[in-house]
């Protein structure tokens, strides 16, 4: 394993601050100058459900956690069960001492020291922080200005128990795990808040939202921004309502955007149909989980990347990107907010929930953002759906003297009700320029990351797999070329010619290859392998380096 990287693990019940320690942990590692990725494992049990927060960090970026952990914390005996082959070569266990006794690792006296404080329960994840404080040489001042800072709740109490479990621990374990400080601290930002802020910066106006994990946290972040940013945050009664509230604000020229996972989408599609046939710009973000139906609701998978590219039912037009990185989710989901209003369309922001709730170290640079700008109607007689050489019809918004009629039948030009033959074919091919204008705009963008190596054999992946992926080849020293399309609809073929005849790998989630069938079917490409995992937990880099090195 990479030396530079330290990996800490903390697992127990929910409930108990086990994300909390997790997030202390990445800050105390940003404060270092060190670059952090955290990934949080939880069931979907309110209490009583094993969870976990493992976060990874180096003073040279990193793209995925590592679950071979150096220092493994465990609140209780079902934590030490499931994370005893998580132990990294040299690395420490602590585990509660008053659930049990064990032949190797560090017990620690966790409940017994908790009991004594009324907020016991939330007092372990305290515990851990003050555990790894003192493992990575913090001094107790360090330590006690971390707790003041993130557990201001009962502080004195806080202060006092993190310094008990700092003294139990230094003695034999103190500067265990010395870490080398990185260049500089940058903030820390889970892949949610990347998009939910990206969406800001292209113009966001209004979010529409029904509660669905993992694209709750959209919600809730846009929601907490409202009033900074002058935007409307509706949680709504059923996805049904979300979507056609969206088109109905998107109609008085207000930019909108929705956001649900797999279950919640498959609600939405009549909605999105109809956003097809009025031309209407709405951006959904579409978070996936393990499915079909309710699925494994607290987990990850790529499996809705087929329902994404042709969900809704007709022919029109949609836009699907995925983003790679944390960073990436930012700037994309604003260039696809002014995607879908200049081209007036439809279009998903394909993610995941090991990006949605996964954090990491980033730096953005608010200038790259895009700005959502539609074509604006000027002077004459106004044709909602204008039949034009590019198919982008111009808009206007009320108040308006002009009659504006979006129409969900299939209309003329002014947007009146048609069953007449030969307007029928001929909206068709109006909103069908649109593809072609998008495929000559895409090209001056880009759609396609390609890392250039000197193996002979290519990996293809695309979204959050993407991250492991480049874990896993960094960790293994292994050197082949990398290709991760962004753009999955309309998929950016010309980028993708030269590896025809060559030799590909595709890494995926999804139990039935539909990444790989994409390529195959759209790009041409024949692909020798593909390497997939579907059990709802993301890709661990050393696991996934070894099965490249089989396949190469």
């Amino acid at each position: 394993m990479d030396s530079n990287v330290f990996t800490f693990l903390v697992g127990g019940k929910a409930g108990e601050g086990v994300k909390k320690a997790g997030s202390v942990a990445a800050h105390i590692f940003s404060s270092l100058g060190r670059h952090i990725f955290q990934m949080d494992d939880y069931m979907s049990l309110i209490r009583g459900g094993h969870n976990f927060s493992v976060v990874s960090t180096s003073p040279r970026w990193i793209s995925s956690h590592y679950m071979k952990a150096n220092l493994v914390v465990n609140f209780d005996k079902r934590s030490c069960e499931t994370h005893m082959n998580n132990i990294a070569e040299k690395g420490i266990m602590v585990y509660n001492s008053d659930e049990q006794e064990l032949e190797i690792g560090v017990g620690i006296p966790l409940t017994s020291e908790a009991e004594k404080y009324p907020m016991k329960n939330l007092m372990y994840g305290v515990g851990a922080v003050a555990i790894l404080s003192a493992m990575i040489g913090f001094k107790k001042d360090q330590l006690n200005q971390i707790i003041r800072s993130e557990y201001p709740r009962g502080i004195e109490d806080n202060i006092r128990f993190a310094n008990t479990i700092y003294d139990i621990v230094s003695p034999d374990c103190g500067a265990k795990f010395p870490l080398e400080k990185g260049d500089k601290k940058r903030s820390i930002i889970p892949g949610n808040v990347a998009i939910s802020l990206g969406a800001i910066a292209g113009g966001l106006d209004v979010y529409y939202g029904y509660p669905m994990t993992p694209a709750s946290t959209i919600l809730h972040t846009l929601a907490r921004e409202a009033e900074n940013f002058g935007l409307a945050v509706v949680h709504a009664e059923s996805e049904i309502a979300v979507i056609n509230m969206a088109i109905g604000s998107a109609f008085t020229g207000a930019k909108s955007m929705v956001g649900t996972s797999g279950g919640g989408f498959a609600l939405m599609t009549e909605g999105y149909s109809l956003a097809g046939i009025t031309e209407t710009p709405l951006l959904v973000i579409l978070s996936q989980r393990p499915g079909p139906a309710t699925g494994v609701p607290t987990y990850t998978e790529q499996a809705d990347l087929a329902f994404a590219l042709t969900a809704g039912h007709g022919d029109f037009l949609r836009i699907v990107a995925s983003p790679r990185t944390v960073r990436e989710a930012y700037y994309l989901t604003s260039e696809m907010l002014d995607l879908v209003w200049k081209f007036q369309t439809p279009g998903i922001l394909l993610t995941e929930k090991h990006l949605s709730e996964s954090s990491m170290t980033v730096e953005i640079d608010l200038e790259k953002s895009k700005w959502a700008e539609p074509k604006m109607h000027k002077d004459g007689d106004y044709k909602r759906y204008l039949d034009i050489h590019d198919g982008i019809s111009p808009m206007l918004f009320p108040p308006s003297n002009q009659i504006i009629k979006w129409n969900s039948y299939e209309h003329d030009e002014f947007g009146i009700t048609t069953e007449n033959a030969e307007m029928i074919s001929f909206m068709h091919d109006k909103r069908n320029k649109k593809l072609e204008t998008l495929i000559e705009y895409l090209k001056g963008l880009e759609t396609v990351k390609i890392i250039r190596g000197e193996n002979p054999t290519n990996i293809f992946t695309y979204g959050s797999t993407y991250m492991s992926v480049l874990e896993a080849l960094r960790y293994g020293r292994l050197n082949p070329t990398t290709i991760a399309p962004i753009y999955l609809s309309p998929l950016p073929t010309w980028e993708l010619k030269e590896f025809k005849n060559q030799d590909n790998v595709v890494i995926e989630q999804s139990s039935t290859g539909q990444f790989t069938k994409l390529l195959e079917e759209k790009a041409g490409l024949k692909i020798r392998n593909t390497i997939k995992q579907y059990d709802g937990r993301p890709f661990d880099p050393i696991e996934l380096s070894n099965k490249i090195k089989e396949v190469l």
